[in-house]
């Protein structure tokens, strides 16, 4: 048992059962057992690998993404761009890098990180020391919303905890995880059914109510209706609702028992997208996507990116370059081009935002 299915273990002995949603909050962000304050997850010698270190052309494109938003709203002279979960830093140092490209955007923005992990927080000052940027750091979305922004959130949305409930014959009734006759962690349901959840399906269906990442798109949402600005969200996950159970736990790369290695093993879901669209547009502002990955930075201009990348590259670069890019785009249930969607939410008074005019595509050989 690790430490923290110890502590788990005698929290449920004293109070009863943990929702699903409480059991992923304490195994992700426990102050001294969570995973991520106390380790770094990311890359090859750690749990997994996220777009902007798969290759640099996907910051890259995000951070030209941001600056012609910047330029739709009329280029104001203060603009804050906020990163959620912002990793190593990797993102926002191939955005800030790209930024450079527009006139009088890079002297407009001021950089804020949303960031829980001390360890995390560590490896971003890093990243971003020679950038010039001077971030600020925050515990929460709310400390870093002021005035216009412009807030990116990759793979941000998958670690937010949910609750889960499950069709019996008798009606839906929340997953729980308790302990086994042996004391170990273990799913089981409530006694009782919840009679606010009236929705048909089949038994044994499970249900996943994602209140936290709806309310982190309605907080952002909100933010731009008034304030000007836009929200993007890149994770994985479907575009239309429906039902099923999603928690997943991965740890070398490898998928584990979710109740396996808690604090060892990172925890996430897939994201609903049309829930999370609704909750922008039910927040005041307007909803562009989701579109899958693919689409989106095709319409970027992803394959001329890499072209320009390319013509000053080696033989062996190029072709990490060409192996990168294609990983981002790869098409198949699985792949990241078509499992991956984006979303973006946005005050009402701008355009249709790159990458989401797919009529605009550029046409691929």
């Amino acid at each position: 048992m690790s430490l923290l299915a110890q502590e788990l273990a005698e929290l449920i002995r004293q109070d009863g059962p943990l929702s699903v949603s409480r059991y992923m909050a304490l195994c992700l962000g426990h102050p001294r057992h969570g995973y991520y304050m106390k380790q770094d997850p990311f890359g090859t010698d750690g749990d997994f690998t996220t777009a902007p270190e798969i290759s640099q052309v996907f910051g890259e494109l995000i951070g030209l993404w941001a600056a012609s938003v910047w330029q739709a709203m009329g280029a104001p002279a203060s603009i804050r761009l906020v990163e959620l979960g912002p990793g190593r830093g990797t993102l926002m140092q191939d955005m800030l890098r790209a930024a450079r490209a527009l006139p009088g955007f890079r002297e407009a923005l001021s950089v804020h990180l949303v960031e829980m992990s001390p360890v995390l927080r560590e490896r971003q000052k890093q990243a971003l020391a020679a950038s010039g940027a001077e971030p600020r750091w925050h515990d929460r979305i709310d400390q870093a919303l002021e005035g216009p922004a412009i807030i990116v959130a990759n793979e941000f949305l998958d670690a937010l905890p949910l609750d889960q409930f499950v069709r019996t014959p008798e009606g839906w009734r929340e997953r729980l995880v308790g302990l086994d006759d042996e004391g170990r962690l273990a799913f089981g349901l409530s006694g009782e059914p919840d009679s606010s959840l009236p929705l048909a399906a089949p038994a044994g269906s499970v249900l996943e109510q994602p209140a936290a990442a709806s309310e982190v798109v309605a907080t952002i949402a909100r933010h731009v209706a008034a304030e000007g600005g836009a929200g993007l969200f890149i994770d994985y996950g479907p575009a239309r609702s429906g039902f099923g159970d999603t928690l997943q736990a991965l740890q070398r790369h490898v998928f584990v028992d979710v109740l396996a290695e808690p604090g060892d093993a990172d925890l996430t879901v897939h994201v609903d997208f049309a829930r999370m669209a609704q909750a922008g547009l039910s927040a005041g502002a307007a909803a562009h996507g989701p579109v899958t990955q693919r689409d989106f930075l095709l319409a970027l201009g992803l394959q001329q990116r890499f072209e320009a990348l390319s013509r000053r590259a080696t033989p062996a670069q190029a072709e990490s370059l060409a192996g990168g890019a294609q990983r981002l785009i790869e098409t198949g249930s699985t792949a990241m081009g078509e499992l991956f969607k984006v979303l973006a939410v946005a005050d009402r008074n701008l355009p249709l935002l790159p990458g989401f005019d797919l009529h605009r595509l550029p046409e691929q050989g």
